[in-house]
């Protein structure tokens, strides 16, 4: 907790606006932050003093090893003793652990800085991946050249660790090089520059928030909170560490002299209300004479379609969360709602701080789920596998927004499953699946994804390291047919009346139903079905897995030769069976399929194929319709008179600037005119909308 001594002392103003307020804590406040303070002790979320004193030795031997590594390069290449004695590489921190927020078991985000003439490609990705690949303490080594951010993962000593590198035009590496200066940008690729910009954006970050340990405790709260709640994972499509981080930090500015309890209640109630896509930022957006792009709406179309822009702190300012799609918008302000109400009883000493960090019933929030199934030949193959297929999970949900115009509505879910009873390595992940609310269907209407889900295997397919045994199997799978191995306990937990931790809803939906004919046809690598026609509604072609105790045995195809959902008005299950013949193969084979079908009962047959009518029921929270363009009505609230606040003159983007105290009714952010250029001359002044009740439905 903050001292009480600062609160007050500080006059800056931090951030883009004036604070909402600077009200310091009361007693209670104070009461309630020593509460859940130790109550993040509790959960284990600091590391011991041995697991801290271990990361410093790990870091300072991972350092040796890439200075020796430098020093051998000049030598092979023939440069004067004199140049290898100067030959210097030097290693930064990012992410949580140069934040201060890291736990226990957390990954160490690294960067390495080299000279000029020290490359990524082959000097890093294959030299220096040979020196680790030989070092007994380095285990789990897996390069990724491809990534957005290239990157190197290994163990070091039992530590996991993040390596990044960046060449800048330096000839010598000096140790204290200043990592915050602009020039280091000079020369350099868009790799270089977002290798470089995860230590910048750290560092920039702590500068701009008023009360670094206040930051530091809310933020790894709400770490904690988002891993809870599902909404925890920047590569599925949710929040990453420096998303949050961006997020807690801007809070902190807002309510400057706010103490962790307050900070944390004050997350919900901001971002409940918060009017995305407009842009949440720490300090002005600038440019500069280097020329790299800038997050910019009004130059750059491609920043127009961004959801829920939160833009980092330094040169070039970018948006950190490009991943955020409609789906996992619409999921993460589900869970706005949910935690502001638990936040809300906390203050009125209704609940305690354990009810904010319920985790979320994933499994009983949804009747139908995509089931990905990813096989490898190996425990090694299988992570590399794994990582590839879950850094493309992301764009299934696209396609299947896009190819059903947003009438399907996706929940990735960012945690990886293993059924540890198969011979080969395996891991799965679930998506929820329900129809956007609000829709009307009609009786006979049908929507056909099997192309869709061809589309996404034949991308997935793509992978250059993809080995002899690497498969991936895509299924529709009803919630009484989730397997029992992704409970905690191993066995399926009785059905509740209403999902923990969902908001309460008093509009239920008409039922629908889900209809689809699937054999289930092997899609030997790189094959490409033609995509079907797109018919327009809603859900899904069923397939079923072998039962858990058969897969020993047999292969599980579950390579989607169609998904088709048709509507009906019965609310009574139909089944209608055509057999057709598959043949069985062992779990290493990659040749052929075995097929099941599992009945509500449980029991399953060995082949066939199947054709099932199921009711769904509608799973509702905050609007479905939320807006990820520039020109529309932020939240789906059309009661609201739209105004369009412009972009200030230059590349400074502003944000409103909030009354001194934020109610439940009013709603921060501003509008940003997706033309461009500006209409006016003038920025027009920022406002505060009140909303009617209905419009917050």
């Amino acid at each position: 907790m903050g001292n009480c001594d600062e609160v007050g002392a500080s006059s800056k103003q931090y951030g883009v606006t004036k604070p909402i307020s600077k009200a310091g804590p009361t007693v209670a406040d104070i009461q309630r932050t020593k509460e859940l303070e130790k109550f993040l002790v509790d959960s284990g979320l600091y590391e011991s003093e041995e697991e801290a004193a271990k990361r410093v030795e790990v870091l300072h031997r991972l350092g040796q090893v890439l200075k020796s590594w430098v020093k051998m390069l000049i030598r092979r290449r023939g440069y004067t003793d004199q140049m290898v004695e100067d030959a210097n590489a030097v290693i930064f921190t990012f992410g949580s652990y140069r934040l201060g927020v890291h736990g226990p078991g957390a990954d160490l985000d690294t960067l390495c800085i080299g000279p000029s003439y020290v490359n990524r490609e082959e000097d890093f990705f294959f030299v220096l991946h040979d020196i680790l690949a030989n070092m007994e303490e380095i285990t789990e080594l897996q390069p990724i050249p491809d990534a957005h951010v290239p990157v190197m993962k290994f163990k070091f000593d039992g530590i996991s660790i993040d390596l990044l590198y960046a060449s800048i035009s330096c000839l010598v590496v000096r140790d204290d090089l200043d990592i915050a200066d602009v020039s280091i940008l000079q020369n350099i690729d868009e790799p270089t520059v977002r290798s470089l910009n995860g230590c910048r954006v750290a560092d920039q970050i702590l500068k701009l928030v008023p009360n670094v340990q206040n930051f530091r405790t809310t933020l790894r709260c709400l770490k904690f909170w988002a891993k809870r709640r599902g909404v925890y994972s920047n590569v599925t499509g949710f929040l990453g560490g420096v998303n949050l981080a961006l997020l807690v930090a801007r809070v902190c500015q807002l309510y400057p002299n706010a103490i962790p309890s307050m900070l944390v209640s004050r997350f919900f109630r901001v971002y409940t209300q918060w009017r995305w896509p407009n842009p949440v930022m720490l300090c002005p957006i600038e440019e500069n004479e280097l020329g790299f792009s800038v997050w910019d709406p009004r130059k750059n179309p491609r920043d127009r379609t961004h959801h829920m822009p939160i833009i980092t702190p330094a040169y070039p300012c970018m948006n950190s969360s490009y991943n955020v799609s409609t789906s996992t918008l619409r999921v993460m302000m589900e869970q706005f709602q949910y935690s502001n109400k638990i936040c809300g009883e906390v203050e009125l000493n209704k609940a305690q701080w354990t009810a904010l960090f319920e985790p979320y019933a994933f499994f009983e929030s949804y009747k139908n789920y995509l089931q990905v199934d990813i096989v490898a030949a190996d425990v090694d193959d299988l992570r590399a596998w794994k990582g590839w297929v879950e850094s493309r999970l992301r764009q299934l949900t696209l396609m299947i927004e896009r190819d059903t115009f947003g009438k399907l509505q996706c929940h990735p879910y960012p945690y990886e499953y293993m059924d540890m009873s198969r011979q080969c390595a395996h891991s799965a992940f679930f998506m929820g699946l329900q129809r956007k609310s609000g829709e009307i269907v009609q009786e006979g209407q049908q929507f056909d994804i099997r192309g869709t889900v061809d589309e996404f295997r034949h991308s997935v397919n793509m992978y250059m390291f993809w080995k002899p045994g690497m498969d991936i199997y895509v299924s529709h799978v009803r919630r009484r047919q989730i397997p029992s191995y992704v409970f905690p306990e191993g066995y399926k937990r009785s059905r509740q009346s209403r999902p923990t931790g969902q908001l309460d809803n008093p509009h239920k939906s008409s039922h629908e139903d889900i209809s689809g004919t699937e054999h289930c046809e092997r899609n030997p690598k790189r094959k490409y079905v033609d995509k079907v026609d797109v018919k327009r509604d809603i859900v899904v072609k069923k397939q079923f897995s072998v039962p858990m105790d058969s897969f020993a045995r047999s292969r599980l195809s579950m390579g989607f030769s169609g998904l088709t959902a048709d509507m009906h008005n019965s609310g009574h299950d139909m089944i209608e069976r055509t057999k057709s013949p598959e043949s069985d193969t062992e779990c290493a084979s990659n040749s052929s399929v075995v097929t099941s079908l599992t009945s509500d009962g449980g029991s399953c047959e060995d082949v066939g194929s199947t054709q099932i009518a199921v009711s769904v029921e509608d799973h509702k929270g905050v609007d479905g319709t939320i807006s990820g363009r520039f020109h529309d009505t932020a939240c789906g609230i059309h009661s609201v008179p739209l105004v369009e606040n412009e972009v200030a003159r230059g590349n400074e983007v502003l944000q409103n600037e909030l009354q001194q105290q934020l109610e439940p009714n009013q709603m921060p952010g501003m509008f940003l005119n997706s033309k461009g250029s500006i209409n006016s001359d003038a920025v027009q002044k920022a406002i505060i909308r009140r909303l009617t009740p209905c419009a917050m439905k």
